[in-house]
């Protein structure tokens, strides 16, 4: 059986045995002795963190968590904040309907949950923004529900303690199966957190530290020495590339000219500079038919972006504007005011370009 694993104690006792020692030091996360002594997971601290740590990294999320925290310390204070203001908080982390989502679960969590997050699967999946994996983090972190929580580092895992050959994701209904036969009913909490930093720490993507993991004796993988082959991949298709244009209108106060993003759709109620309509299916305009308004626009360069599904390049074009109102659903930001407005990392990218193409050429000149 699955459950008992070859060492002297079941896998599940063996795997929460390190990390009673060995877990990380995260700051939504409450330790095993903290859990011991009586002290309860904060739901939502455990839904903040996870949705933050969708597709992104432990290292990047950490002090944007704690920027939110600080300015939103509850629910209650989140679903009261204007939606602008989170998506500027955002601002960097990607993935921004995981944003917009997170303001509007924070208000029906208030307004329909007296603030209080459900505790169980079925009923965490009905609000806005969590789907399977988050639905079963929230309710085995946060209220010990002993149910499956399989993220990529679990994935990692049990597809090399298992051996499973059958490629990502058509293997996922193989992993989340195995996790739910050996998974602890007592502490599935830390069951949970304990596989994800197994994952993160030791069974990792390349090198795996196999000599220092409570598990070694329960993977197949590595009797077999092909650790390294797991989880099975498919194939990755190219992605599609795509082009558009992007205008960096400078003030000569410095401010720069932003509009915001219709708030459907990729970076959906981000800001950004006035460019040509590009999205993941089809190439915008990258000349100057697409400028915002007639000005003496200079190419500055292209710049490059990845996005989930596709690739795209952006040309630049950088113009000195006169003292001028700003076009209807424009404004203009001042510099001391563009690191708290709600640009994505791919117009950051293009502000940056411009202004590095303008200092070069007055250096040249």
């Amino acid at each position: 059986m699955a459950g008992c694993g070859t060492g002297d104690l079941p896998l599940a006792d063996r795997l929460l045995a390190w990390y009673d020692r060995s877990h990380r030091h995260l700051p939504w996360r409450v330790s095993p002795g903290d859990r011991r002594a009586g002290i309860v997971p904060d739901p939502y601290r455990v839904w903040l963190s996870e949705i933050m740590l969708q597709q992104t990294t432990v290292a990047s999320v950490k002090s944007y968590y704690e920027t939110f925290l600080r300015r939103w310390p509850d629910i209650g204070a989140l679903a009261a904040a204007h939606v602008d203001d989170v998506m500027k908080a955002w601002a960097g982390l990607g993935y921004y309907s995981r944003a917009r989502n997170l303001k509007k679960c924070a208000e029906t969590v208030a307004g329909r949950h007296a603030g209080i997050f459900p505790d169980t699967v079925a009923r965490l999946k009905e609000l806005p923004g969590i789907g399977d994996y988050t639905a079963a983090a929230i309710a085995a972190i946060a209220h010990d529900r002993p149910v499956a929580v399989v993220d990529g580092n679990v994935e990692r895992v049990v597809a090399r303690l298992a051996a499973i050959a059958t490629p990502l994701p058509a293997a996922k209904p193989a992993i989340r199966a195995f996790v739910e036969e050996v998974l602890s009913r007592d502490r599935p909490g830390d069951f949970a957190q304990a596989t994800m930093d197994l994952g993160a720490t030791i069974c990792t993507p390349r090198r795996p530290a196999c000599i220092l993991c409570p598990l070694a004796p329960d993977c197949k993988a590595l009797a077999a020495g092909t650790q390294e082959a797991f989880p099975v991949k498919p194939d990755k298709a190219d992605k599609p590339q795509r082009r558009g244009a992007a205008f960096v209108a400078v003030r000569a106060d410095g401010a720069v000219l932003l509009r915001q993003r219709r708030a459907e759709g990729l970076l959906g109620g981000m800001s950004e500079v006035p460019g040509s309509a590009w999205n993941a299916r089809i190439d915008g305009s990258t000349g100057l038919e697409s400028a915002p308004f007639a000005a003496d626009w200079k190419k500055c360069g292209a710049i490059t972006h990845t996005f989930t599904h596709f690739r795209l390049t952006l040309s630049v074009y950088r113009a000195e504007i006169p003292e001028k109102e700003a076009p209807p659903g424009h404004w203009w930001s001042m510099p001391a005011e563009l690191a708290g407005e709600a640009l994505p990392t791919v117009m950051k990218k293009a502000i940056e370009a411009a202004i590095e193409g303008a200092t070069k050429k007055q250096q040249q000149g």
